[in-house]
């Protein structure tokens, strides 16, 4: 029943006063017949209606009349035509009082009103003759939905109370009503919408309500309500809509694109509730909810709000955990969500740390409860991690992941904590303490509430003990949990409502406490393995093929082995993961091989067993085994094995006899095996590994073009179309590497000859031979493999020594390469490099290349690329307080002098005043600059230019001599300097620091030479600011506009000198001419807004009658099909 607000009472106006009929009437009691009753009340009936507002003697006069009608005899009245015509007088009476009832009780006011809607229901005869008093009756209920308050009372306060009691009735008695409730929701106050979106709501919502079929023109004004202007109507609209999907499934096709349209709102708290309705149907019943719908709550987990974010996680989570887990409705309900696990894992890739703590949470409480007992724990996690996809696969791994590094911090500041106390001892803990601080919530807070954690850490050595339990890798599931609890207990006094610090604590406990794996884990998912292998799984009632199953085992196995080895140490794993190498899946193998590796430091001296049945295996994986099998083989041996020395000597003796460049389809494990035999015991093996390089790698493998390669054209084929040669060249390159990385010196001047192989390999674009057999797609696989292999020498410090200018830009130049495929995974291999500090600062620069590259994604990638790896230096720098001199090598400014050297260099660069070419230099230029000059941090901006000021005061120390090599430098700084001055009006202030510039790119400045000279005209200076060229006007007919190739700089090709001697790596070509002469590229500016999508279409460059002409390769040519 509706309720009413209570108001004062009012006077009554002569309450007991004598009641007065009309002329002619007489005195209406319970003693005469309702024949008369009905005689005298058409009388009263008539005199109401003809009096109005004005009347005030007779308002006055007939007023405890109206106070009579209103009396349990009239109101209970058993007879219809009674209580027809006394409705009549009572509606009569609120239009005469009008706004001021006679009745003043509340309770009298609900009883009247729901009187007079009760004799509606006679509207449904028609024919009756009483119909036409009835439809006055509609008629005053009418007035009082449209007229409002002003005119009928306290009636108008409750009118739509009293529709909603109408319909309740019989929805035929508003048939009439409807259409004024269509003109109310367009009314022009949002209250009053408001309101009538309530009531719609309630009548469109009910449960048997045929209401949106009955009346569409009703429905369809209701519906265009969710796109009202008024926020309180919108939000009323997205609440109705969960009640709407439960109790009418029929109408979830209407209400999708109103809601899609809604989860976009601007409003965060109407995103929200859209999510809550979606999520609470689904609850009720997943049938409920439509893909559609699930995919706006879906979008949402990516929502710029943390509060809608997690509604759309959480909720998710929960659906999940119903009828994935559960299996409340079957498998098909499981199946229709089945991404939900792939998409909330893909979360974890998200920069928000708060995203990636809730990823965690879900993890552990919904997709693998880590409240269910050990067995079936494993099971949910070894059919999950089954049905995972990739991206799915590697956020899970890269959460174990992050756990087992956050563990590691907390273990070595317990580790510090049993030092004695001194200033380095201090100042460790500080960092680790903000690197903690950092992998939480709110890193700001977090850092305050570390430092009191440490505090009490320091001061209590329970605290301490319980802590090293927690972290130990012996520790339990449940100790951990035993852990968490005792923890919280010692944290949580002085009790307090709220304790933000508990809660910061709470955190990072979740974060590092076990709770999944440990040793009976671990045992659990290898009888799992067991059973796949046996045949005797549940692997296809879980929805995998047992190949399926074996494989993702092994390969979760092995990731498990990273973060949890010493859980592994039981002889019946090592038994269960022996098995497994026997097994014909390649992948199989090697992961079990790994999982040895990562785990098996025991095993010599505790298992002698598997000792025994381990070492034939891996000795056989290393010879004959495929190339991945063997590298991990060789790397077991290492890692677990006493006597390693005797065992590698048994494996490289026989391989390094049976090297056979004739058939190089069965070089490939050889070559890797002893690649990393050679790297990993350098002292016993890098001797005899120069003799094997010189005259089999180099003279008789790299050297050596034995078979022709397809002419197709095509400049990338798949990896299992790759020609047998050239793959075995691929690893070649790779075993040279390996075996430099393990000497770690350059005594033997073994790296020079070796960088002047690479650099060789790049200038003949992968020909190193030019006798012109190899195929185009084989070429773009040995410059691949060149530039990667310099790249990967630059990592270790004697070698970054010895890489000259000119091999650093041929290197650098790769990610201009004209394969799409080569950019692509060399930029992702400079990135890995680089933002794990292993390559030198100059190598960043390399991605300002990456602003000439035609695919719009390319170039979103690397400048994502920058933007990491500068966070990454800038945070180093804070966290690792340092000398000025190590500065030079981090701040990621520095990165300029090498930028601007590397595009004075660009081989594109061949008119240093030509304004294309000077436009190509700016957009590189600006593309690093953009990125570090987002902020003015201690007034780097100054520091930029003073920079670039102080390299115009030196030469090219690569050509110090060559004027045009110099005018050419001088030319790239002027149009930095224009950048930086024209994106910064902090940057003409002085700068704090004076810059140092890196001696083996730039000369020492001279006092006697001072360049002023701006090499810019007012022209270049026009083109540059708006980046428009004015061409003269061509005659040019409509085809030929239409047919006009897209044209990029012509490449010039690299002039090449006769080959020789190269000492210990034999014959090969010598030390290349400058790039900046001969090296061409295959990139242009002119192409930049193609926008074309990497898993579309891949620009190529073709040269084609002295101009090169982008043209695209389809996916069907790439995927070598």
């Amino acid at each position: 029943m509706m309720e009413f607000p209570q108001q004062p009472q009012q006077q009554r106006p002569a309450g007991d006063a004598k009641i007065i009929y009309p002329l002619g009437v007489k005195e209406i009691t319970d003693k005469i017949s309702n024949d008369e009753v009905v005689k005298r009340l058409k009388l009263v009936v008539k005199t109401y209606m003809d009096m109005d507002q004005d009347s005030e003697e007779e308002k006055q006069q007939y007023l405890a009349l109206a106070l009579h009608l209103a009396s349990e005899f009239f109101l209970r009245n058993p007879n219809k035509d009674v209580r027809l015509l006394v409705a009549c007088c009572l509606a009569d009476i609120f239009r005469i009082y009008a706004p001021e009832a006679p009745y003043t009780s509340h309770d009298k006011l609900k009883e009247i009103f729901l009187f007079i809607t009760r004799q509606l229901k006679g509207l449904e005869d028609t024919k009756s003759p009483q119909f036409n008093r009835y439809f006055y009756l509609l008629e005053f209920f009418n007035q009082v939905l449209v007229m409002g308050k002003s005119s009928v009372s306290d009636l108008s306060e409750h009118v739509f109370d009293l529709i909603q009691e109408l319909f309740a009735i019989d929805p035929l008695l508003l048939v009439s009503v409807m259409p004024q409730l269509e003109f109310k929701l367009k009314s022009n106050d949002g209250e009053e919408r408001l309101a009538v979106v309530k009531l719609l709501a309630k009548l469109f919502g009910a449960k048997d309500s045929e209401l949106a079929t009955q009346n569409r023109p009703l429905w369809q004004c209701f519906l265009g309500r969710f796109n009202d202007i008024h926020v309180p109507v919108r939000l009323e609209c997205v609440k109705f809509a969960s009640h709407c999907l439960m109790n009418h499934p029929d109408l979830a096709k209407d209400l999708t694109d109103f809601l899609k349209v809604r989860s976009h709102d601007p409003e965060e708290a109407i995103r929200h509730d859209v999510i809550v309705t979606i999520i609470n149907a689904g609850k009720k019943d997943l049938n409920l909810v439509n893909d559609q719908l699930l995919g706006f709550v879906r979008e949402r987990m990516l929502d710029k709000r943390w509060r809608v974010r997690k509604e759309a996680m959480m909720g998710l989570a929960q659906l999940y955990k119903k009828y994935c887990l559960h299996h409340e409705a079957g498998k098909e309900s499981a199946l229709k969500i089945s991404w939900i696990k792939d998409k909330l894992l893909h979360i974890y890739y998200q920069n928000s740390i708060d995203d990636k703590l809730l990823v965690e949470k879900i993890f552990a409480q919904n997709m693998v409860p880590h409240s269910l007992e050990t067995e079936e724990k494993m099971k949910c996690l070894y059919y999950l991690y089954a049905c995972l996809d990739t991206n799915a696969v590697k956020a899970l791994n890269e959460m174990w992941k992050c756990q087992n590094m956050l563990r590691g911090l907390v273990r070595e500041l317990l580790d510090l904590h049993k030092l004695p106390t001194s200033e380095a001892n201090t100042s460790a803990m500080f960092g680790k303490l903000m690197t903690i601080a950092k992998n939480l919530p709110d890193p700001g807070k977090a850092q305050d509430f570390m430092k009191k954690f440490n505090q009490v850490l320091g001061e209590d050595e329970k605290l301490r003990l319980q802590l090293d339990q927690l972290i130990s890798p012996t520790c339990s599931c449940k100790q951990a949990e035993q852990c968490v609890r005792e923890i919280t207990r010692k944290l949580t006094f002085p009790k307090q409502p709220t304790n933000p610090f508990l809660e910061m604590v709470k955190f990072l406990l979740e974060r590092i406490a076990p709770v999944h794996i440990d040793s009976e884990a671990i045992s659990a998912l290898v009888k799992l393995l067991n059973k796949s292998v046996e045949g005797t799984a549940d692997d296809d009632d879980e929805g995998v093929t047992p190949d399926t199953a074996i494989r993702a085992g092994l390969e979760l196995l092995k990731v498990l082995s990273f973060t949890h080895p010493t859980a592994f140490h039981s002889a019946e794993t090592y038994e269960s993961l022996l098995q497994c190498l026997k097994m014909e899946d390649d992948k199989v193998a090697e992961a079990a091989i790994q999982i040895f590796r990562n785990t098996g430091q025991k095993i010599e001296t505790e298992l002698p067993q598997i000792r025994s049945t381990l070492i034939p295996i891996l000795h056989q994986k290393a010879k004959r085994g495929t190339p991945h099998q063997a590298k991990q083989a060789v790397h077991c041996i290492h890692a677990i094995f006493h006597n390693k020395e005797v065992q590698l000597a048994q494996i490289f003796e026989p391989l390094s006899r049976s090297l056979n460049a004739d058939v190089p389809e069965q070089l490939i494990t050889p070559l890797v095996s002893l690649g990393h035999i050679s790297m990993l015991a350098p002292d016993q093996f890098a001797s005899p590994m120069k003799s094997i390089v010189a005259n089999f790698i180099v003279k008789d493998l790299l050297m050596n073009d034995r078979s022709v390669g397809n002419k197709n054209g095509r400049l990338w084929t798949a990896d299992d179309e790759v020609s047998p040669e050239v793959l075995a060249k691929v690893h070649a390159i790779k075993l040279l590497v390996r075996w430099l990385l393990g000497m770690k010196n350059n005594q033997s001047k073994s790296a020079n000859s070796t960088l002047r192989l690479l650099s060789a390999m790049l200038v003949s674009e992968g020909d190193l031979t030019e006798q012109k057999k190899i195929s185009k797609s084989d070429m773009s696989r040995l410059r691949l493999a060149a530039g990667s292999a310099i790249m990967k020498l630059a990592q270790e410090p004697c070698y970054h020594e010895i890489i000259t200018p000119e091999q650093f830009q041929l290197c650098g130049l790769v990610i201009n390469d004209e394969c799409y495929q080569v950019r692509q995974i060399f930029a992702q291999k400079l990135h890995v490099a680089l933002v794990k500090l292993l390559l030198p600062l100059e190598y960043m620069a390399v991605f300002a290349l990456c602003a000439k590259d035609p695919v719009k994604e390319r170039r979103a990638h690397a400048r994502q690329c920058l933007l990491k790896n500068i966070s990454v230096r800038r945070e180093y720098i804070k966290q690792n307080p340092m000398a000025p001199e190590k500065l030079l090598s981090l701040l990621p400014e520095y990165v300029v002098p090498y930028m601007i050297h590397l595009l004075a260099h660009d081989p594109d660069l061949t008119k240093p005043q030509d304004l294309e070419q000077l436009r190509d230099v700016k957009e590189c230029l600006w593309f690093m600059l953009e990125v570090l000059m987002t902020k003015n941090e201690n007034n780097s901006h100054s520091f930029l230019r003073k920079m670039v000021e102080n390299i115009k005061q030196t030469k090219d120390a690569q050509a110090p001599d060559d004027p045009k090599a110099n005018e050419k430098l001088y030319i790239v700084c002027d149009v930095a300097l224009f950048v930086i001055a024209n994106k910064s009006t902090s940057c003409h202030l002085d700068s704090p620091k004076d810059p140092v510039l890196p001696s083996n790119f730039f000369t020492p400045p001279d006092k006697d030479f001072i360049n002023d000279k701006e090499y810019l005209s007012p022209e270049a200076k026009l083109v540059l600011q708006t980046g428009k060229i004015q061409q003269p006007p061509k005659q040019t007919g409509v085809l030929g506009a239409v047919n006009k190739p897209l044209t990029v700089t012509v490449r010039r090709p690299y002039i090449k000198t006769t080959t020789s001697d190269t000492g210990s790596n034999a014959s090969t070509n010598s030390q290349p001419n400058s790039p900046a002469t001969n090296k061409s590229r295959d990139v242009s500016s002119e192409a930049s807004e193609t926008g074309a999508r990497e898993n579309e279409e891949n620009p190529v460059i073709t040269k084609a009658g002295g101009v090169k002409k982008v043209r695209y390769i389809s996916c069907e040519h790439r995927a070598g099909r």
